[in-house]
C-alpha cells in the first residue's frame, strides 16, 4: 500500500492518467492525496470530478479556490472569469450530485502515515494556528458548506476582509479568514496578515511583496514542527524540506504533475502540454 500526495490538477485529467500508469495506481491498495483545486482553466474539470469522486476512500482530498469558486459559480455567487473552463460541469446531468459531493469536502486533512503525521491543506496556515486549531477551524467551515442553509455562507465567502486572524472574530468574518488562508494566501506581513494585492503577492517568493514572508516562513509559526503538503503555488514549484511539501508545479502552464509517496518521499513528475497563461507573470515586477 502506498499513500501518493498530488499536485493541482485545475482540470487536466490527461496527465493525471498517465502519472498514475505509471505509478501501477490501484485504488483497492493505494491511496490519492489531492491538494486542491481539482477544477478550473484546464480542459477537462468535468473528467476529473467524476474520477477522483469515482475513487471512494481511495482518495483524500482538501478544497481549493478554484473548487469553491465553482460552487459559488453553481448557485450564482461570486465573479465569472474570462479563464473559467467550468461550463461542462455546469451542464452535465450529474453536476448537482458533484457538486453537493464538493462541497463535503473539507480544507484541512490530518493523518499518521506510518506513524508520522501529515497534514494536508490546499494554500497555507496562518502563523498563529497549531494543527489542531487548523483542523477545528476547517470542521467549522465545513459545517457552513453542507449546511441546509450553506447558500447563506457563500453569499459572504467572497472577499479579502478581515486579513488577519483574531481568536474572537464571529459569523461571516471568521469563516473568510480561514477559508482564505487555507485556499488563497502565499505572503503574510510579520503579524500575520494575510497579502493579496500588493505588487508580487502571486509571484516567487524572492520576488514577493516587499516586509512579507512566505507563509511557511512566517516568524513564530505554530504549525511548523508538523509534516504539511500543500499546493495554489505554481509560481514556487516544488519544494521538500523536512516539514514541508509544496506539489503545485505548474501542470496548467506546461510544467509538470507531481507525486510524492509520503511513506518514503519518492519523487514523481509526469510532463504536461501548456493549457493556459500563468497570470502571475503578468501581475509581477
Amino acid at each position: 500500500m502506498a499513500t501518493y500526495a498530488i499536485g493541482d490538477l485545475q482540470g487536466c485529467y490527461d496527465p493525471l492518467a498517465r502519472l498514475l500508469d505509471y505509478l501501477d495506481f490501484a485504488p483497492e491498495k493505494d491511496r490519492l492525496w489531492f491538494v486542491g483545486d481539482l477544477v478550473n482553466r484546464g480542459p477537462q474539470s468535468l473528467e476529473v470530478l467524476r474520477f477522483v469522486r469515482s475513487l471512494g476512500a481511495a482518495a483524500v482530498t482538501v478544497l481549493g479556490n478554484h473548487d469553491l469558486h465553482l460552487v459559488m459559480q453553481s448557485e450564482g455567487f461570486g465573479k465569472p472569469n474570462k479563464e473559467d473552463t467550468l461550463d461542462a460541469i455546469l451542464k452535465a446531468k450529474d453536476r448537482d450530485e458533484l457538486l453537493a459531493w464538493l462541497r463535503a469536502l473539507p480544507l484541512f486533512h490530518v493523518e499518521a502515515i506510518n506513524e508520522k503525521e501529515w497534514a494536508m491543506v490546499h494554500a497555507g496556515l496562518l502563523p498563529a494556528w497549531d494543527v489542531a486549531q487548523a483542523k477545528a477551524l476547517s470542521d467549522e467551515v465545513s459545517a457552513a458548506l453542507t449546511a441546509p442553509d450553506y447558500r447563506d455562507f457563500l453569499a459572504h465567502m467572497w472577499g479579502s476582509e478581515p486579513n488577519a486572524w483574531q481568536d474572537e472574530l464571529a459569523g461571516w468574518d471568521r469563516l473568510r479568514v480561514v477559508v482564505n488562508a487555507m485556499t488563497r494566501m502565499r505572503f503574510v506581513t510579520a503579524t500575520g496578515a494575510m497579502e493579496f494585492r500588493a505588487p508580487g503577492s502571486k509571484g516567487p517568493p524572492e520576488r514577493g511583496p516587499a516586509a512579507c514572508f512566505p507563509w511557511f516562513d512566517a516568524p513564530g509559526r505554530q504549525s511548523a514542527d508538523h509534516r504539511i503538503v500543500c499546493g495554489h503555488w505554481s509560481a514556487l514549484g516544488y519544494r521538500q524540506t523536512d516539514k514541508l511539501l509544496a506539489l503545485d508545479t505548474g501542470c496548467l502552464w506546461g510544467g509538470c504533475l507531481t507525486a510524492v509517496r509520503l511513506e518514503d518521499r519518492r519523487l514523481f513528475q509526469m510532463p504536461c502540454g501548456q493549457s493556459a497563461q500563468p497570470d502571475w507573470k503578468a501581475a509581477s515586477p
